[in-house]
């Protein structure tokens, strides 16, 4: 999934999403705590949580938890190095 979006000096810069199934969110959570920049969880309805404040993880989150696990979410990094981190952790379950 991409989006457009514009950066802070008004320039348009295409970002990439993923989706997230299954996860296990206290790991999640800790790997939130590792990246370096935003990270923004974005849901079906178009609602869009910077998770790297607690008050929005657990806003966040709280929606979207079933039975301990985190059923399915889109994942925006602006950093690619985040991107990595969350994208092997959601594929391998590996998250250093």
């Amino acid at each position: 999934m991409a989006f457009d979006e514009k950066t802070e000096f008004g320039e348009e810069r295409s970002v990439r999403a993923f989706d997230m199934h299954n996860v296990d969110v206290q790991r999640f959570m800790s790997a939130l705590d590792m990246c370096k920049g935003n990270v923004y969880l974005i849901t079906d309805e178009g609602d869009r949580f910077n998770l790297k404040s607690k008050l929005s993880q657990i806003t966040g989150l709280v929606k979207l938890i079933e039975g301990g696990k985190l059923v399915k979410a889109s994942i925006l990094c602006d950093n690619p190095d985040d991107e990595s981190l969350l994208f092997r952790m959601n594929l391998f379950g590996e998250d250093e």
